[in-house]
């Protein structure tokens, strides 16, 4: 039992985690790397509001978004965001993408990766420090 015990993987916590399905595929069978991206900038997104405690942030920059390898459907999609540097008006998150294969009990690849810039902004969509929602 204890030998069973040191082969498990510690549960992350993913930003997002969800299936892919026939909808996301394009003619070749894989995801839409739009699809992907889409999943990114939400990640990175939840990733900013759970790291600044800010309720409000808007994509300026997508930089060296990598894709490793093809999206399948029925894939399990895991979206891993990490704040990188956080300025006085933006925050900078990476974002990994691991899918665990359908049906390969529970190989996982790294898919994608890419680092995402938000803005925090207040009600009226102005740019403000962030963690001053009053501004």
């Amino acid at each position: 039992m204890e030998d069973e015990q040191e082969n498990i993987e510690p549960m992350r916590d993913a930003a997002i985690r969800l299936t892919m399905m026939p909808r996301d595929t394009n003619a070749h069978g894989t995801v839409f790397g739009g699809v992907i991206l889409s999943y990114i900038d939400v990640a990175g997104a939840v990733e900013a509001g759970r790291h600044t405690k800010h309720d409000r942030f808007v994509t300026v920059a997508m930089k060296e978004v990598i894709f490793h390898e093809p999206v399948f459907m029925g894939d399990l999609v895991s979206f891993y965001a990490e704040t990188l540097r956080v300025g006085t008006t933006s925050i900078t998150i990476h974002v990994v993408v691991e899918a665990e294969r359908y049906g390969s009990l529970g190989q996982k690849v790294k898919v994608t990766e890419a680092e995402v810039i938000y803005v925090a902004i207040n009600q009226n969509r102005e740019k403000i420090k962030i963690g001053n929602k009053n501004q």
